[in-house]
């Protein structure tokens, strides 16, 4: 018995000697390191599928990449905003764009058919969207501010009424009937396509384009800029009134008739003078083949010089006895007061004056197209593009029933007339020698200055009915 006891024990012993044994070798296993596994959050849910090493692979070999290209990004938003800052970049590309406006209309057909200030509009409306140019710029508040106002005087230095009255004869009273239809247009058109779209801008485009059908660009201007229009519904203004006016002007063509005299009364002075206006892009037109005055160091000094006179004293008189009022209004009158009392004087300095107006008109239009977004130019020129074609269309309609059935007018005179209107002297005074009216080129250069000198004033006029109308 006490020897099996004694065996018991023995392999009781043997037995721990093994387990212990077992137990190192074992451990000596499980010394070794095990791979570690990165703790994860079970997933919410039965489609959310997570790979650790797979994730920790990709994120070490993407993020050189985005560094890179935070970094890139970062730089070319930063040398854009440092561009976008610099005065002397946006001026100097505001002055290329509109030196480029006016070489393609003089020397590409596709320039001649959207003409210089349209041109120069989509140009700088490219150039902004696309990040050359910035949206908001001191330069286009120095533009708006110092330069508009300066390029009206410059425009109306050979504004001499008593000439207009004297030589322009019968086509004077044409231009008048013309002017009248285009204020019955607008107010009809307005009527019947108020511009809701544009909010408050409506009314004040209709103003514009009446200035515009009247005078000319110049007057849009002055009005657009007094009465503060969005810089995107100018551009989109002019691109669709552009083309209406475009085909008007075939039509125009088409219905006169070549190498008529007609019966219009034209004083014998206007075949011996003559009226020199440049054009924006255009060659001077002149009447009966006589050179334009010569364009000297001194004469641009002396425009600038009286143009700054009468801007000042404009917006003296502004202040003292219209506070409310543009000074651009009465910097016009005073202009056209000063041009019929010194005509010596002025008219010596306007083909000077024209030039470096054309040259800030040209700032303008560029200023205008870099504030405006390219989307909203696009949603808004189809209604402009029907307003704009309505209101010629009543002007046509009015004067043929007012000029023929009531005063009696010739029928080129009228059609030269409404060219004058819509388009301004220079397209007029074109018209004539294209039709060989030679004794009409003077009146039309005469009467196209006439409504330079009025369109804006008689289009402000225009704006508190327009304003009852829409409200």
């Amino acid at each position: 018995m006490k020897q099996n006891a004694s065996n018991r024990r023995v392999s009781l012993h043997l037995l721990l000697l093994w387990t212990l044994m077992r137990m190192q070798t074992t451990n000596g296993f499980m010394s070794a390191p095990m791979p570690s596994v990165q703790k994860v959050p079970l997933p919410r849910c039965r489609h959310q599928i997570l790979k650790p090493s797979i994730r920790k692979h990709h994120d070490r070999s993407v993020m050189p990449l985005k560094v890179a290209v935070t970094s890139s990004s970062i730089s070319t938003a930063a040398a854009t905003s440092a561009l976008h800052g610099d005065i002397n970049f946006v001026l100097a590309t505001l002055l290329i764009v509109s030196a480029s406006g006016i070489a393609m209309e003089q020397k590409t057909t596709f320039g001649k058919a959207l003409s210089a200030p349209l041109v120069t509009m989509l140009i700088s409306l490219v150039l902004a969207n696309i990040g050359i140019i910035p949206f908001k710029s001191p330069v286009y508040g120095l533009i708006n501010k110092y330069l508009v106002p300066l390029a009206v005087p410059l425009f109306l230095f050979d504004s001499d009424i008593r000439r207009v009255v004297r030589d322009a004869g019968s086509l004077l009273a044409a231009f008048i009937v013309g002017a009248v239809s285009t204020v019955i247009g607008t107010i009809a058109t307005f009527s019947l396509i108020p511009l809701t779209k544009l909010g408050e801008d409506g009314w004040k485009v209709a103003c514009a384009l009446n200035s515009r059908h009247i005078g000319g660009a110049i007057n849009f201007v002055a009005v657009a800029d007094t009465l503060n229009i969005d810089g995107t519904v100018v551009s989109a203004a002019i691109a669709a009134d552009n083309v209406v006016v475009a085909l008007y002007f075939a039509l125009l063509f088409y219905l006169a008739r070549a190498g008529e005299n007609g019966d219009a009364t034209i004083s014998s002075r206007s075949k011996e003078e003559s009226l020199n206006l440049p054009t924006l892009g255009d060659d001077v037109v002149v009447a009966n083949g006589e050179t334009p005055n010569p364009i000297t160091t001194s004469s641009i000094a002396y425009s600038i010089a009286s143009a700054s006179c009468l801007v000042t004293i404009g917006g003296m008189l502004t202040r003292a006895i219209c506070p409310s009022l543009s000074s651009m209004v009465m910097t016009s009158i005073l202009t056209v007061l000063a041009a019929t009392l010194c005509p010596s004087w002025f008219r010596k300095l306007h083909s000077s004056g024209s030039a470096i107006g054309i040259l800030f008109l040209q700032m303008f239009f560029a200023a205008s197209g870099a504030s405006g977004s390219l989307l909203l130019v696009l949603r808004r020129a189809p209604s402009l593009v029907a307003f704009s074609m309505m209101q010629i269309t009543i002007h046509f309609a009015f004067l043929l029933a007012i000029g023929r059935g009531i005063f009696r007018l010739d029928k080129n005179e009228l059609y030269l007339a409404s060219n004058a209107n819509v388009g301004g002297p220079t397209t007029a005074a074109a018209m004539a020698q294209a039709k060989e009216w030679n004794r009409l080129t003077l009146p039309a250069l005469l009467v196209g200055v006439f409504g330079y000198a009025t369109a804006t004033a008689l289009s402000l006029s225009l704006g508190p009915i327009l304003k009852r109308i829409a409200a």
